[in-house]
């Protein structure tokens, strides 16, 4: 079995990758741990609208240390994933995340996607949409949308 697993830095994420690892056969499931970098969205507003070189400098620093945070944080969950077992690769890709990880899923063809719910609601999730509702939406495969600790809905 392919698993994609998407991940962020979240509560959420953290319980996506437990759900992987206890509910599948380590020795029968390979799992590529996706991270979608949505730059430059939370990009401080000082930084947005700074000028000249030293904004610029800024701005490459911030972009820089994104990435190795997003690149520490797959290789985290696939080093838990190999303790536990199985076979996982990582990947970090730029790109708003929800279609991100459906290219991501369009191109390696997994059996199933597993990613957390941040379990945004109301005014929030009208504005700001729901990426895993987006993705189990428009997958080509099953989609596993776990939801973190303490959710009661």
């Amino acid at each position: 079995m392919k698993i994609l697993l998407a991940v962020d830095s979240s509560e959420c994420s953290e319980a996506a990758v437990n759900a992987v690892i206890h509910q599948f056969a380590p020795d029968r499931t390979e799992v590529q741990v996706l991270h979608a970098d949505d730059w430059p969205n939370g990009l401080p507003t000082a930084l947005t609208f700074a000028e000249g070189p030293k904004a610029a400098d800024d701005i490459l620093d911030r972009h820089e240390r994104k990435r190795r945070e997003a690149a520490a944080l797959v290789a985290h969950a696939a080093k838990r994933l190999r303790t536990a077992g199985f076979d996982a690769t990582t990947s970090v890709r730029e790109g708003d995340p929800q279609q991100t990880i459906l290219a991501c899923a369009a191109s390696w063809h997994p059996d199933l996607i597993v990613l957390g719910s941040h379990g945004k609601r109301g005014f929030d999730r009208l504005l700001l949409s729901s990426v895993s509702e987006g993705v189990a939406r428009h997958a080509a495969c099953s989609v596993e949308i776990i939801r973190g600790r303490g959710r009661k809905d």
